[in-house]
């Protein structure tokens, strides 16, 4: 549960509006957008509230007054807590204060009382008590704001307070130095009250002024009366009242000029008023040319209600030739609104009008000439053809360019689009921008803003808007999907269209369309998201929904179809590396394969597996996604079996040729064991000059390391995508490489058991050797020597490759060799003693030595080898002697067989 914040410090602690403070704290959000509400003294300052970390931060101060909480309001923790406060005060604002804002810099206001004022020579006021400020320098304790909420300590406001001037200037003055001051105050204050002397005094200079001006007025006057004569007023009414007779006169001319002027406007205002009526059908008709119909209407519905009772001749022939203009209009306006391409606001606008002058037109003599039972049908109707041989004519022009042979630049270049991607643009880009059209004339003819005098079909409309998604549906699929069920669709859906070109019958390779289909599909996409927001019906979004689905399958089996040829070719970048830590013997060709599906389930998952508005899991228990994706995955699989099985058949004169019985390449085990170390036991090995029998090996392990390993680890693969992972693929795939191993297995053991078991006979009887004729002996037989050489040379080339496949190679060759044995025995007719201990000895030597790799039945043909030889009386002693000598001597190709676990 996330715990409340709270607040434990503030700084500053108190500053004006903005200040900009630093919040401190528990619990104050793990992230920025925690941070949900912050107020500082009642003022909410999220805005400016800065989220530095669960223990801070910064913000600045609003419009608040006084002492406040700090509230801080986190997601999830709810309102916190603080243990701070932060008092907020108005800054009064001087000459000298640094400002964001203008203040007006009046002079500053003295106590000068009277008449003269001082001087703004500076703004550093003077004490008006005469004291001195020292010992005054710190601060009031308390807060003066808290006690004169409504006084200021500045003399030049109009609020001011005495006793915050006192405490803020004076708190530690004496009283004594304050009742001085009081004296001093007193004093200035007579010194302003000396009376009209002193003022005369100081203003010496404009009194004497003002007597100089009045002399010069009584120059002036004296000087006119001589000149003019004593009565000098009596002339100038004279000449005022004869310039009043002279206006009189010229003002009754101007009178009757406009008594004259109003009667003719008079009459000229009698005849505009009916001059709407004589110009209204020339005006109607330029406005009809100018597409300005709202005009029309207007101006007939004006002439109807003004004119159209009247009885007056003149009027009612006028009003005729209206009707016929009218009817012209309406003939105009109905074609106009089957004209495409237009907007549909333009379409709507003519619509109204038409609607509206038909209703005007009711009941008038021309009104059954032209009956148009519904305009908005119409026009809906002409959108969806235009919509229809849009797409048809979109169709034609880029089905035609791949007819023609255009594509093949696009085959070659991946950087030119193919005309089917280009096509697959266009059709995506007319249905984004005419689908929605289409549906908002039909919306507004439907909810009556268009509605005729006909009633509504929404029958046939959702027929229209069906047929008209289907249509965008198979032309798309047409081109994307390259299917015949998908051609067999579009001649269906548009089978009333004569001459349609088809797409060329060559589907489009993988190799130049398949990096196309993810961009193809955000497309229709794209158009798909317009159409849900236009709020289709479901029947309308699930014809689309389906064909993404379809598109998103066909894009995920095309993604795995390429993946499939680049597992087709992994045989060409077989090293035969010996790198994987986990089986010895495998391969790096499992871990190109594993590269090759995480690269193809990532591109899966990015284009197309991952749902987007309105779409469901394409993956879904026994959908057609399942399936697709896992017939496709065993289809990789089998055709890894393929390569693995081409590898191992691949023979050629070329490949590096070995000893008869003894492998050159590894030297085993002194080489192998050094090249272990210095790898850091690490089984990592190229060479060039391989053999066919070693790569034969490395596919043997390979084999048991997909059945036993690799397989089901690819599981883990679809899990790590949230995918459902295709038990039954890689069951059968399992079983298909458990096949490919017991066939080359086979193929080595016959390969390497031939020749050594038809080595035994004529090296038993080689220089005419006869058991009859066999001398005392206490050594190993030659052909048994060469035989035990040839099986210890044949485990120290499986064992350089794969420890593992020891015992699945071994136990088959051993066997053959003892059945090789036991017949050699049988067939011997006649054995002197000599003859018969050597044989048993050898024998014995033999069994013993391949005990560990000898199944069943290879034991029983070492029986059956033995209880051909006759017996010799008291020979067991000296059998077991030579026996435990022979062995001591050949004890490094025992010790070599004996291995019971490598």
């Amino acid at each position: 549960m996330v715990k409340s914040p709270v607040v434990t410090g503030i700084s500053p602690k108190e500053g004006p509006p903005g200040t900009r403070v630093t919040i401190r704290g528990e619990f104050l959000g793990n992230k920025s957008t925690d941070l949900i509400g912050l107020t500082i003294c009642g003022c909410d300052c999220l805005l400016s509230a800065e989220w530095k970390s669960d223990k801070k931060i910064v913000a600045r101060t609003g419009a608040a007054k006084g002492k406040g909480d700090i509230i801080v309001t986190i997601r999830g923790g709810g309102t916190g807590t603080c243990t701070v406060q932060f008092r907020a005060y108005y800054e009064t604002i001087g000459p000298m204060k640094e400002s964001a804002v203008w203040i007006e810099e009046s002079p500053m206001q003295s106590l000068a009382w009277g008449r003269r004022s001082l001087a703004p020579t500076g703004y550093t006021q003077e004490d008006p008590l005469g004291l001195s400020n020292e010992g005054n320098e710190k601060k009031f304790p308390e807060d003066l704001r808290d006690l004169f909420p409504d006084g200021s300590g500045d003399l030049s406001q109009e609020n001011f307070t005495p006793g915050w001037f006192l405490l803020e200037n004076h708190h530690a003055t004496s009283f004594e130095d304050l009742k001085a001051g009081l004296s001093y105050l007193r004093r200035r204050v007579e010194s302003q009250k000396e009376g009209q002397l002193s003022f005369l005094k100081s203003n010496a200079g404009s009194v004497i002024d003002q007597l100089d001006t009045l002399m010069t007025l009584r120059d002036r006057i004296t000087q006119d009366n001589k000149v003019h004569g004593k009565e000098p007023v009596r002339q100038l009414d004279v000449s005022i009242r004869g310039s009043i007779d002279a206006s009189h006169e010229l003002f009754k001319d101007v009178l009757v000029r406009k008594e004259k002027a109003d009667a003719t406007r008079a009459a000229l205002s009698a005849m505009s008023r009916h001059k709407f009526l004589f110009c209204l059908p020339n005006t109607v008709e330029k406005a009809a040319l100018k597409n300005e119909f709202d005009i029309v209407v207007n101006d007939y519905a004006r002439v109807k209600n003004l004119f159209g009772k009247t009885d007056v001749p003149i009027f009612r022939k006028v009003l005729e030739e209206v009707d016929v203009k009218i009817l012209a209009i309406r003939q105009q306006l109905h074609g106009k609104i089957k004209e495409m391409p237009q907007g549909v606001e333009q379409q709507k606008k003519m619509i109204k009008a038409l609607i509206s002058l038909e209703a005007q037109q009711a009941g008038t003599t021309v009104a059954g000439k032209l009956k148009i039972d519904d305009p908005a049908w119409d026009a809906i109707e002409a959108r969806a053809k235009h919509l229809e041989e849009t797409f048809l004519k979109s169709y034609e022009q880029y089905s035609g360019k791949e007819s023609h042979g255009s594509e093949s630049k696009s085959r070659t270049d991946p950087a030119v689009t193919p005309v089917r991607v280009q096509f697959c643009e266009e059709m995506t880009e007319i249905a984004a921008s005419q689908f929605p059209d289409l549906w908002r004339l039909g919306q507004a003819h439907f909810n009556g803003e268009l509605r005729g005098a006909a009633p509504p079909k929404p029958g046939n409309f959702k027929r229209i808007i069906l047929t008209a998604i289907e249509q965008f549906c198979s032309y798309l699929r047409s081109a994307l999907l390259a299917t015949s069920s998908a051609h067999r669709s579009l001649v269906a859906a548009v089978s009333a269209v004569k001459g349609l070109p088809a797409w060329p019958s060559v589907s489009p390779s993988l190799n130049f369309l398949i990096t196309w289909l993810p961009h193809c599909l955000r497309y229709v996409r794209v158009s798909y998201a317009t159409l849900i927001r236009l709020d289709l019906p479901n029947e309308a979004l699930d014809i689309v929904l389906k064909f993404i689905d379809e598109l998103r399958l066909y894009c995920m089996s095309t993604i795995l179809k390429k993946a499939n040829e680049r597992v087709k070719k992994l045989h060409e970048k077989e090293q035969w590396e010996l790198s994987v830590t986990e089986f010895a013997g495998a391969t790096s060709l499992p871990a190109r394969l594993e590269e090759i599906l995480v690269e193809a389930i990532d591109d899966a998952q990015v284009a197309c597996l991952t749902p987007e508005v309105r779409e469901g899991t394409l993956l879904e228990p026994q959908s057609d996604g399942q399936r697709e994706l896992s017939k496709r995955f065993q289809e990789i699989l089998t055709s890894f079996c393929t390569v693995i099985e081409s590898l191992a058949l691949q023979r050629s004169d070329e490949d590096p040729q070995q000893a008869p019985m003894l492998s050159q390449l590894i030297g085993f085990p002194a080489a192998l064991l050094q090249q272990q170390m210095s790898t850091g036991d690490k089984r990592e090995w190229v060479n060039p000059a391989i053999t066919w029998e070693q790569r034969l090996l490395c596919c043997l392990s390979n084999c048991i390391y997909c059945n036993r390993i690799f397989f089901p680890k690819l599981g883990n693969l679809f899990t790590r995508h949230s995918f459902p992972v295709p038990t039954l693929a890689i069951e059968n795939s399992r079983s298909t490489i458990n096949g490919l191993f017991a066939s080359l297995l086979e193929m080595y053991v016959e390969h390497k058991s031939d020749p050594l078991v038809g080595t035994i006979e004529p090296s038993m009887y080689l220089g005419r050797f006869q058991w009859d004729q066999v001398g005392p002996s206490e050594k190993l037989s030659p052909y048994a020597h060469e035989c035990l050489d040839n099986l210890v040379s044949v485990y120290s080339e499986i064992f350089a490759i794969s420890p593992s496949l020891l015992r699945p190679i071994l136990e088959p060759i051993i066997q053959t060799v003892a059945e090789e044995l036991a017949r050699l025995m049988t067939c011997v007719q006649k054995f002197n003693v000599n003859g018969a201990l050597q044989a048993t000895v050898d024998i014995n030597v033999i069994r013993d030595a391949v005990r560990v790799y000898s199944n069943e039945t290879a034991k029983s043909f070492f029986v059956e080898a033995l209880d051909a030889i006759p017996s010799v009386p008291e020979s067991e002693q000296r059998t077991f002697e030579t026996v435990k000598t022979i062995k001591n001597n050949i004890r490094l190709q025992i010790m070599c067989l004996q291995v019971v676990d490598p």
